[in-house]
């Protein structure tokens, strides 16, 4: 009778899952990029308008390709698997930093103007408002899950 079961060999790798609340916390820092590329394509969208000169527009798509394609290598590579400084980067860059630039102009908005009646609801502004509140929540969820207590235990190990 044949057996299906062999030694391991040094050509074997085992490796263990992150616990749920990291998988969890990848997906949600997954979705927090792609929303920030949504809204840059939406962004581009607008300006091709002509309101913003195309140097400074290709500049500006550039520099977000960079950051947002270092944050999925973050996120895919080290994050994922229990580095403990990407939690840090994430924590401060996307949770901190990430999160002051999204609610800023909003609160900004709030406090100078503040009036829900002239807000022009096209069409753009919706699925601005919907990517930038998926956005938001995202990044909060993310934050959330990788402080969790199976998710330290995850980091400290590494």
């Amino acid at each position: 009778m044949a057996t299906t079961q062999r030694d391991l060999t040094i050509h074997d790798i085992v490796r263990m899952e992150p616990p749920v609340p990291v998988r969890a916390a990848t997906a949600a820092w997954f979705l927090a990029v792609g929303a920030g590329v949504a809204e840059s394509v939406l962004g581009v969208i607008g300006a091709l308008d002509g309101s913003v000169a195309w140097p400074a527009l290709v500049a500006q798509v550039a520099f977000r390709a960079i950051v947002y394609g270092g944050l999925f290598v973050v996120i895919d590579k080290y994050f994922r698997l229990g580095r403990n400084w990407s939690r840090r980067l994430l924590a401060v860059l996307l949770g901190v930093i990430g999160m002051a630039t999204l609610i800023v102009g909003p609160i900004q908005w709030l406090l100078t103007d503040g009036d829900f009646g002239t807000i022009d609801v096209t069409a753009d502004f919706v699925a601005f408002a919907v990517i930038r509140s998926i956005h938001v929540m995202a990044v909060i969820t993310g934050v959330i899950l990788m402080y969790q207590p199976e998710a330290n235990r995850w980091f400290e190990r590494s």
